[in-house]
């Protein structure tokens, strides 16, 4: 186990990947205190984005999220914005947000087989853009990433199927009953 020895406080390494492969925090069990980096945030939701086929971060951040979820903690110092005094509700916030959007993902291959960009131009984004064209491409991407990152996790619940068609992976909802 690795750690952290500051003055009065003794951190402990915790594997968080998700948001990104390597991510880490570090918990100090004393005094009930997480640095998080982008782990876990406030007012935002950390972006878990998916930039492979092959990896499902969603699953690992969900994964991530538990392991913390089972920690004393009174105070999470985020990479950005503020403070966090109830870890617990935070982490319980960010599940349902990836909830309603794997719901929302759903909802849009209802209508029909699409890529992972066609399902990003689709979703909901909390951005002052009027619409999907006036996005700057940097967001774009990210978007790109995000869905991505919630198609792979429905697939590997095996809710939906990818298929590679005319060089594109597209994505299925996979029949029920």
């Amino acid at each position: 186990m690795d750690t952290l020895n500051y003055g009065d406080y003794l951190f402990r390494c915790v594997e968080t990947p998700g948001h990104t492969k390597g991510h880490m925090c570090l918990y100090e069990a004393e005094k009930n205190i997480l640095v998080s980096g982008d782990h876990i945030l406030g007012e935002i939701t950390p972006n878990i984005s998916a930039w492979s086929y092959e990896e499902d971060p969603l699953a690992e951040y969900f994964n991530s999220l538990d392991k913390v979820y089972g920690l004393e903690i009174k105070l999470v110092l985020p990479g950005h914005r503020a403070v966090i005094t109830d870890c617990k509700k935070r982490i319980q916030q960010l599940r349902l947000h990836h909830q309603t959007r794997l719901e929302e993902t759903v909802s849009i291959l209802e209508k029909g087989s699409k890529n992972a960009f066609e399902v990003a131009a689709q979703m909901t984004w909390e951005m002052s853009y009027k619409s999907w064209d006036l996005f700057p491409v940097a967001q774009k991407l990210f978007t790109f990433g995000e869905a991505l990152a919630h198609l792979l996790y429905l697939e590997g619940k095996g809710k939906i199927r990818k298929d590679l068609i005319d060089q594109k992976m597209v994505f299925t909802l996979k029949q029920t009953g």
